[in-house]
C-alpha cells in the first residue's frame, strides 16, 4: 500500500513535467501536419486552401529534395568519420601520460564549447578566405595559388567545420571510455610479445565499442539537423551543392514563403530522422547484449 502510494505521490509530482512536454511538441507538431496539407504561401495571405499530400508530391519531386538527401548523408558520414578516426586518435594521445597533460586535454575539449555561428564565422574569415586566410598564406608560402574552399568545396569545408566542432566530443567519450580500460590486460599482451597493433585491434578497439556507438548516435541525431554553419558560410551554394535537408526547408519557409511545402518538408524531415534513430538505436542494443 506505501509503495503504491510513493508511485501515484512520483506520478502526480511529474505531471506538470510531463504535460509541458507534450504540448511543447505535440502543439508545434499538430500545428506543422496542419500546415502540410495546406497551399499556403505567406505573400498571398488569405487564400490558403487544402491540397491533401500536393505540398507533399512538390516537395519529394524537387530536383533539389534528392541532392539535400545525399548533402545530408554525405555530411553526416563525413563528419562521423572524422570524429570517430580522430576522436579515438586524439583520446589515445592524451591519455599517456606527460607534461601540461591538463592543459592539452582542455585545449582539446574547448571547441565545443564554440557557438556554430562564431565557428563558422572564423572558418569563413580567417581560415578559408582565399585572400587573407590562414590557408592562403600557406599556399602563398610554398607557391601555391589559394583555394576558395568555400566555393570550390563547399560541403567538404562545411564538414571539416562541424566535425572541428564536435571532435571534442567524441575525444571525451572515448578518453573516458579509455580510462576504464584494464592496464594489466595490456601489460600481460605486451608481455606475451602482442604489438601495438595487435592491442590496439583486440583489446582497445573492443572495449571501446560501446562508447563509439554512443557517439555514433548523439552525432547523428545532431548532425542531421545541421544549419548554422550552412547558413554562415554558404547559404546551401553554390546553387544546391551545400544544401541539406534543414537548409532547404529554410529556402521553401523564409525565402520562397511556402509555408506548406517547408511544412511537409519538416514531416520528411521527422520521418527520415526517426528511421534513422531507430536503426541506430538497435544496432546499439544488440552491441550492448553482445
Amino acid at each position: 500500500m506505501a509503495t503504491m502510494h510513493t508511485q501515484n505521490t512520483a506520478r502526480l509530482m511529474m505531471s506538470p513535467a510531463v504535460l509541458m512536454l507534450l504540448v511543447w511538441m505535440v502543439v508545434p507538431l499538430g500545428m506543422t501536419l496542419y500546415f502540410s496539407f495546406l497551399r499556403y504561401n505567406l505573400l498571398m495571405p488569405g487564400m490558403e486552401h487544402f491540397t491533401g499530400f500536393g505540398n507533399y508530391e512538390f516537395f519529394l519531386s524537387d530536383p533539389a529534395f534528392f541532392e539535400a538527401l545525399a548533402n545530408t548523408l554525405l555530411l553526416v558520414g563525413g563528419v562521423l568519420l572524422v570524429t570517430v578516426v580522430g576522436g579515438t586518435f586524439l583520446a589515445i594521445l592524451i591519455n599517456q601520460p606527460f607534461w601540461g597533460q591538463g592543459i592539452v586535454r582542455l585545449l582539446v575539449i574547448a571547441p565545443f564549447f564554440v557557438m556554430p555561428t562564431v565557428s563558422a564565422l572564423v572558418w569563413k574569415n580567417m581560415l578559408m578566405h582565399p585572400v587573407n586566410g590562414l590557408f592562403a598564406w600557406i599556399a602563398h608560402g610554398f607557391g601555391l595559388d589559394p583555394v576558395d574552399w568555400l566555393a570550390v568545396l563547399p560541403l567538404f569545408s562545411i564538414t571539416m567545420i562541424v566535425a572541428w566542432g564536435w571532435l571534442p566530443f567524441a575525444t571525451l567519450i572515448i578518453l573516458t571510455a579509455l580510462q576504464s580500460l584494464d592496464q594489466e590486460q595490456q601489460e600481460a599482451a605486451e608481455m606475451d610479445g602482442a604489438g601495438i597493433v595487435s592491442i590496439f585491434t583486440y583489446i582497445t578497439l573492443p572495449h571501446l565499442s560501446r562508447a563509439l556507438t554512443v557517439v555514433v548516435l548523439i552525432e547523428t541525431i545532431f548532425l542531421l539537423s545541421i544549419f548554422a554553419e550552412i547558413y554562415v558560410t554558404t547559404s546551401g551554394g553554390p546553387g544546391t551543392a551545400s544544401t541539406n535537408i534543414s537548409f532547404l526547408i529554410y529556402a521553401e519557409a523564409l525565402l520562397k514563403y511556402d509555408v506548406g511545402s517547408a511544412a511537409a518538408g519538416g514531416v520528411v524531415a521527422i520521418i527520415l530522422a526517426n528511421i534513422v534513430a531507430i536503426f541506430l538505436i538497435r544496432m546499439i542494443g544488440k552491441n550492448l547484449e553482445a
